[in-house]
């Protein structure tokens, strides 16, 4: 999984303009987004149509607060820079949970 180098809102559209990407939030201190690590590169490979990309959310505090990612692990879908979905809470999540989200995307 790719890491989302420090970056605002709209540096991070550039990057996001063309194709589908997942942002993966989290942080090293996040008990919840240990739980889900070990399951991402198994969904990674079951959703290869994105491009998935780990987002450090202390390292990217301003990013986080602009997009509204206020708990972790959280989940937003893009397509061609416009978000098509986003799983963002502060609750644990599952394996299933997360494919569930990928699955209903449109």
């Amino acid at each position: 999984m790719e890491e989302l180098p420090v970056m605002n809102e709209e540096q991070l559209q550039g990057k996001i303009q063309k194709g589908k990407y997942v942002l993966f939030f989290s942080a090293d201190w996040c008990p919840d987004c240990h739980f889900i690590a070990p399951a991402m590169p198994e969904i990674e490979q079951d959703f290869s149509d994105y491009t998935f990309i780990h987002v450090d959310r202390d390292q990217n505090l301003d990013l986080a607060a602009q997009l509204n990612i206020f708990g972790i692990p959280s989940f937003v879908a893009y397509e061609d820079g416009k978000e098509i979905g986003r799983l963002v809470n502060k609750d644990r999540k599952t394996k299933q949970q997360v494919e569930d989200f990928l699955s209903n995307l449109k």
